[in-house]
């Protein structure tokens, strides 16, 4: 196994999937960043899930997925090796659609807004939904420079939906309900 540490980042730069280099505060190093905070964020909420909610376990791990490809095709400048890449697909948007949808029809009509707060995992899962709404604004700002493909756009701004979806869900089977913001 190679070693963990390369040194080549030792002088502020650092290397994006096709090779090119940039500074490690460049817009696109910021967004794959943010990315890789969310899917970690989304691992510490998973581990605050108790047996009953496997399926939400392993719906939040194929998001987990999703947010690897999402941060390979961030982290690559160029078009051409993008396209090698597992992709981001209508389909993927269309399901976390439809779990909104599911979830949305098992808890009361939302009709102010919420604070985020609540039970342990319902808390974490409203720390992800902020970090999302960070990625997404990363990724658009490096979207308006160069090519990212807009179906990252919309997987984020859904994703962000359905985790504060989830939230509610999750605080609702926890007998928290939705506290509302007066």
């Amino acid at each position: 196994m190679s070693k963990i540490y390369t040194k080549t980042g030792d002088s502020g730069d650092t290397s994006l999937l096709d090779g090119k280099r940039v500074p490690k505060y460049h817009p696109r190093v910021e967004a794959y960043g943010t990315v890789d905070e969310l899917n970690s964020f989304i691992g510490l909420l998973r581990s605050h899930l108790d047996e009953k909610q496997k399926d939400t376990d392993e719906l939040l791990r194929d998001i987990q997925k999703h947010l690897y490809y999402i941060g390979s095709l961030v982290a690559c400048d160029s078009c051409k090796q993008q396209n090698t890449l597992p992709q981001i697909t209508n389909d993927d948007i269309t399901f976390l659609e439809q779990q909104m949808d599911i979830i949305t029809n098992q808890l009361p009509e939302l009709t102010a807004f919420i604070i985020p707060c609540g039970s342990k995992a319902a808390s974490f899962c409203h720390v992800c939904r902020s970090v999302c709404r960070r990625a997404e604004r990363n990724v658009i700002q490096v979207a308006q420079k160069t090519y990212i493909d807009e179906l990252i756009i919309i997987y984020l701004n859904r994703l962000s939906d359905f985790l504060f979806t989830l939230a509610r869900k999750l605080n609702h089977d926890a007998d928290f309900g939705d506290i509302k913001y007066k």
